[in-house]
């Protein structure tokens, strides 16, 4: 059966991945080091981890399979969940997949070296309500291919 698993440490779309997997039947496991709320329904399953900078995915990535569906914005987890079969979608509704997760990865480490030179400084754009709506319609896609698969 297929799984959503939110890396839930500053997730803006926990609230959407619920509803959306509550309409669906889909199980969430909402995986974080601490500060998440308890659900109240038996398919919202919270899972706290140790601290560290790693735990939330070292337990996604242990814990995914093919076909599942991660939700994150770290782009070495989404690589983890990628060779393992299952898909990866970020918050703002980007959707990685084995075609373009080469060239995130890449991306990645080449903005960490400017941003470590001092070449580049700031953070991403602020989550805007295009971002929430493209990441609902990216995850309905996930999951209604994912089932017909």
């Amino acid at each position: 059966m297929l799984q959503i698993y939110v890396d839930a440490d500053a997730c803006p779309v926990k609230d959407e991945v619920i509803r959306v997997a509550e309409r669906h039947g889909l199980m969430v496991h909402l995986v974080s080091d601490g500060g998440i709320r308890p659900q109240a329904s038996p398919m919202i399953q919270v899972v706290v981890v140790a601290q560290g900078p790693d735990a939330a995915d070292d337990w996604i990535a242990e814990h995914i399979e093919t076909g599942d569906i991660a939700i994150t914005n770290d782009i070495p987890l989404a690589d983890r969940c990628l060779k393992k079969g299952a898909g990866a979608i970020q918050p703002n509704g980007k959707a990685f997949s084995q075609d373009s997760i080469g060239m995130a990865v890449a991306t990645r480490d080449l903005m960490a070296g400017l941003r470590e030179t001092g070449e580049i400084t700031g953070g991403p754009a602020p989550f805007s309500k295009k971002d929430r709506s493209r990441f609902l319609q990216a995850l309905e896609t996930a999951i209604q291919a994912r089932r017909r698969a």
